[in-house]
């Protein structure tokens, strides 16, 4: 299979790359530099120079193409617009492939999120679809679930679309911006690895390799129209987290009360994520798809040392 692929040279792209070649695929890659062409070439991919602005040459290339793997975004926008302004420039995106890709029964997958579903009180499973675009009992935008519903919508359209929600830790030795290496870097500057209450609200984690053969077997063999979910290890304490973290930098674990998770800068940017429950399961992913995690898990990851570098 020809396949496109955007975000080739970031964390899940330069691991879904290897993945399809070794599965036989041949791969052509975006590039906006001469380093990112550089880096797709070295790992046997194609290069075709545009950027992710250039909505006709995304279809040319989608046009050109036996499938589609999204894994992209405009992180030039996150200073001065934020996720908004990342989504709103997801969004014609995933439509210029819908017009390219209408009615040829081509697969297009795209990165989305595991909390799209919102909090259930269960683990969601991937029947259950992204929220509309604002989650009325926090008040907040789901920006990522437009561009979501989106790309699963194009199924009508002919398109063999489907969405890899992600967790929030995808780890390996190459997770260097994270939610976990950022997690270990606020317990490094607070002294302490912090939970918020009990810490009894679940997160989950899937080994970065893992997920890119999710995105290889969805592309190869997924229904149109469904979320598959990337998860290895489900429903991890935050609690448990912290204390793996707290344990391997020889600092305290302790639990931070509500009223000063609150305090401006006290986790600064994963305030809401640190206190929010993202319980998953995969089980129809892995029937489906025929999927199993290969991979070391979260806490055997940590346990290998690449997050806690001596020195």
């Amino acid at each position: 299979m020809r396949v496109f692929i955007t975000g080739g040279t970031g964390h899940a792209g330069s691991h879904i790359i290897p993945e399809l070649i070794a599965a036989g695929h041949e791969v052509t890659g975006l590039a906006r530099s001469d380093k990112s062409a550089a880096a797709l070439s070295a790992q046997g991919a194609k290069v075709r120079r545009g950027d992710l602005e250039d909505l006709d040459g995304l279809k040319e290339a989608a046009a050109d193409s036996d499938g589609v793997i999204h894994v992209a975004h405009r992180q030039d926008l996150l200073p001065s617009g934020g996720m908004d302004a990342v989504a709103a420039a997801e969004l014609p995106i995933m439509l210029a492939y819908g017009e390219a890709l209408e009615g040829s029964g081509k697969p297009l997958v795209a990165a989305g999120s595991i909390g799209s579903p919102g909090n259930l009180g269960r683990p969601a499973t991937e029947q259950d679809p992204a929220l509309p675009s604002r989650e009325e009992d926090k008040g907040t935008l789901r920006v990522r679930n437009v561009v979501e519903r989106a790309v699963v919508g194009l199924a009508e359209q002919g398109v063999r679309s489907s969405i890899v929600r992600l967790p929030l830790i995808a780890h390996d030795t190459t997770d260097s911006a994270g939610f976990l290496p950022g997690l270990i870097a606020l317990a490094r500057e607070k002294g302490f690895a912090g939970y918020p209450g009990d810490g009894a609200n679940l997160w989950c984690a899937v080994h970065i390799r893992d997920v890119a053969s999710v995105f290889r077997l969805a592309l190869e063999k997924g229904p149109a129209g469904r979320y598959w979910h990337a998860i290895a290890d489900a429903e991890i304490p935050f609690r448990e987290i912290a204390e793996a973290i707290g344990s391997r930098l020889d600092l305290p674990t302790v639990s931070v009360p509500e009223d000063v998770l609150m305090l401006p800068g006290y986790f600064g940017q994963f305030t809401s994520l640190v206190t929010g429950s993202f319980p998953a399961s995969s089980l129809i992913t892995r029937q489906t798809l025929g999927w199993e995690p290969a991979q070391p898990g979260l806490f055997a990851d940590l346990d290998n040392g690449h997050y806690f570098p001596a020195g």
